[in-house]
This record gives C-alpha cells, sequence and structure tokens, in this order.
C-alpha cells in the first residue's frame, strides 16, 4: 500500500492525546485530521493509541542473536533478520545497533564489526525498521583508529561511541564469574586472555591522542558522539569539549547534572527503568527523569523495554504518558539528528505504532508503520476500508 488512512484512535500529538485520523502518502504523514479516506485503504485504531514510532539510539540485543550462547554463532544476516522482528513488534521503528568494536576476540572482534557493518548495509532495504550503524569504540583499541576513521569519512558510522571499559575488566579478572564469561566470549584460553589484557594495558599512555583524532575525525564527517558510562563532571567536560554531546549512562547524578546543565543528551537504559533499578547497581533511571537528568531511553540489550519503559512512567506518576513517549521518540530522533521523526504531523517520516493499554503496565503493539509500510499487525481485522469517525479531545494521558 502506498496510501493509509488511519481513524478513530487517540494520537499524540505534541504533549497532547487527541482522538483523530491520519492519513499517509508514500513514506510520509500526508495529513494529521484528515476528513476523508479517499476509498485508500484503512486501519481501524479504535480503542488504540496512536503514536511515533520509537527512535532507539542502543540496542545490542542483536549480540544474543549472533552468538546465543559463548562459542555457539548463528549468520549474522539471521540475526539481523530475527533483531529486525523483535525491534518492529516492539515499536521501534528506529534501531541504532551498537556495535562493540573492541581489542579483544571473538564476538566484539574486527571481523565481526566489519562483518556486521557489511550486512547492515547490504540487507537495510529488506529490513522493517530503518537500522543504522553505531559503533561503540573501545578507547584501547588502538589499532583500529586507521580503519574507524576511513568508516567515518566515508560516511558509514551513523553514531560513533567512546567506550571505556579497561578498568572493570581488569578488576573482573579477580571475579571468577565475571572472568569466565569475559573468556568465554573471546575464545581464548585463560592465559591467552590476561597476557592480551596486559598488552592492552601497556598502551594507556596513547589513549588520549588517538580519542582526540577520532573526534576530530567524527566532528568533519558530521557524526553525532557519545560518551559511555562517564564517571565524573570531568569526564564528561572533556568529551563535551571535543563535540561530544551525547553522554550515555552516566554513572552518578553529579554527572548527570553537569550534562544537563550543559544542554547535553543524556542516555539512560530503558530496561533500568522497567526494572526499578540498574542492573549493575548504578544511577537510577526513573530518579534522574523526575529530576530532569535524562532526555532519551535507550532499548540497551532488551528491545521490549522502551514500550515499557514509557507506560512504567506514566502509571509510577513520573511523567504524563505524552511526555513519557518523548524520552523514546522525539528526543532520541534530535539527538541523532533525524528531524524527519519522532512525531506525528504532516510532512514527517510515517513511522507509526499502534497500542493498546487496556492493560496496566502491559502495552500491546497492535499494529507498526514504518515508513508509510504496514509491517506489523497483530489483529488483522485492523484492516479495513474507512469509515469516517468524528474527532475529539480526550484527556491527556
Amino acid at each position: 500500500m502506498t496510501e493509509l488512512f488511519i481513524e478513530g484512535g487517540r494520537a499524540l500529538l505534541g504533549l497532547e492525546i487527541a482522538e483523530t485520523s491520519l492519513r499517509t502518502a508514500g513514506r510520509e504523514i500526508a495529513a494529521v485530521g484528515a476528513d476523508s479516506n479517499h476509498g485508500i485503504g484503512g486501519v481501524n485504531a479504535d480503542g488504540l493509541l496512536v503514536l511515533p514510532g520509537i527512535v532507539d539510539l542502543h540496542g545490542d540485543a542483536f549480540e544474543r542473536q549472533m552468538m546465543p550462547r559463548p562459542g555457539v554463532d548463528f549468520p549474522i544476516d539471521v540475526a539481523l533478520v530475527d533483531s529486525d522482528r523483535q525491534a518492529i513488534s516492539n515499536g521501534i521503528t528506529t534501531a541504532y545497533h551498537a556495535t562493540t568494536w573492541s581489542w579483544e576476540p571473538g564476538l566484539r572482534s574486527a571481523d565481526n564489526a566489519r562483518r556486521l557493518l557489511e550486512a547492515i548495509e547490504q540487507m537495510r532495504p529488506q529490513l522493517a525498521a530503518d537500522t543504522r550503524f553505531h559503533l561503540r569504540h573501545e578507547t584501547y583499541n588502538l589499532d583500529a583508529e586507521s580503519e574507524i576513521i576511513d568508516w567515518l569519512s566515508e560516511g558509514r558510522v551513523d553514531l560513533f561511541a567512546f567506550n571505556d571499559h579497561m578498568d572493570s575488566t581488569v578488576a573482573s579478572l579477580a571475579k571468577p564469574q565475571k572472568r569466565s564469561r569475559m573468556v568465554e566470549r573471546t575464545g581464548l584460553t585463560n592465559e591467552a586472555f590476561d597476557r592480551l589484557v596486559q598488552s592492552v594495558v601497556c598502551r594507556s599512555h596513547d589513549v588520549p591522542a588517538s580519542i582526540a583524532r577520532l573526534a576530530q575525525a567524527a566532528r568533519a564527517a558530521d557524526v553525532r558522539m557519545l560518551s559511555h558510562d562517564d564517571e565524573s563532571p570531568a569526564m564528561r567536560q572533556a568529551f563535551r569539549a571535543q563535540g561530544v554531546a551525547i553522554a550515555e549512562f552516566p554513572v552518578n547524578e553529579e554527572t548527570a547534572r553537569d550534562a544537563a546543565e550543559a544542554g547535553d543528551f543524556i542516555v539512560f537504559g530503558a530496561p533500568n527503568v522497567v526494572r526499578g533499578g540498574s542492573h549493575t547497581g548504578w544511577t537510577r533511571a526513573s530518579d534522574m527523569i523526575a529530576k530532569g537528568l535524562c532526555s532519551v531511553l535507550a532499548s540497551d540489550y532488551y528491545y521490549p523495554a522502551p514500550l515499557l519503559a514509557a507506560f512504567r512512567l506514566a502509571a509510577d506518576g513520573v511523567l504524563p504518558l505524552a511526555a513519557a513517549w518523548q524520552l523514546i521518540s522525539a528526543a532520541p530522533a534530535r539527538a541523532a539528528g533525524l528531524a524527519d521523526r519522532g512525531t506525528l504531523a504532516a510532512g514527517q517520516r510515517a513511522d507509526i505504532v499502534l497500542v493498546d493499554d487496556a492493560v496496566p503496565l502491559r502495552p500491546r503493539v497492535v499494529a507498526v508503520i514504518a515508513a508509510g509500510r504496514l509491517v506489523h499487525l497483530a489483529e488483522a481485522n485492523r484492516l479495513v476500508r474507512s469509515s469516517i469517525v468524528p474527532r475529539k479531545a480526550v484527556a491527556a494521558a
């Protein structure tokens, strides 16, 4: 279908939820509050919320499709298709696959990063979600610098993050369970892994200059940058000075507050909201949201989380649903520099999610339209020849 008419639903328009109709044409929303379907195919949204598609800046759950168990690999194309289905069925219409390129072999190796980038580039036309490449660069991975600069200059990287997990890696060497997981992921022996860590740590003096060169390359390519797990205001300020305007998962309130005061985008994990806290014991995202210290929620390791988190925030009285949805749609779109999505308005990309909110805290995605295409439909009877339903305002959620 090149045109769709969505009627009878409660649509999120800015910070208001009102009953209205929408018409799409091609890849865009043609009209909001359209009075006639003009004989085109329709979707009956009666009793449903009509919401902008979710923009997910950081999702790495696809790694579990690639390696569901340590040492058990599946083809990347199979993993991407399965991840796409999961993302779309949970309302994610723009998916940034957060790909870690580390100094370690195995799942987060150079070869895997290259293969994943190539697969995303080749498979984009057949994936339902607008699938993009978020490169998470481990800053101690110094040998990757030249190739990453080439990728940036060639426009192959959509988001670029600076990660530094070296301290936690070294600390985990003394913790048998964590150590075992790291070693299994690499496929190395314990002795080989220890030698590798030692050789990487020895190059720490070269890391700051490498970060500066990579940040310069990203700025030149106009690629938005993130810093991951900022530990202090000083760390956030140092990255900000190099044009890194997105603070991803700051580990304490002091750092998040520094980011907020400077106008940075602040990303926390939606699973943190859904579960009521961080699995690492760090900052509680819902507290940061209540204090105005979080502007974006991302799926992180669990694709259903953004949808669930928005409704959890509303149910807990942290934010009205209309404001909570901004954290997973309009705000991440702005952070990524995507001016064509995140809101329901004429001329915007037709990324639309229809949600049944009848059961508290358990929203159910009934239909998803991505770039004007109906890509997910859980209730076939919703696809009908449209009839006109009078519009009326309803209370904002």
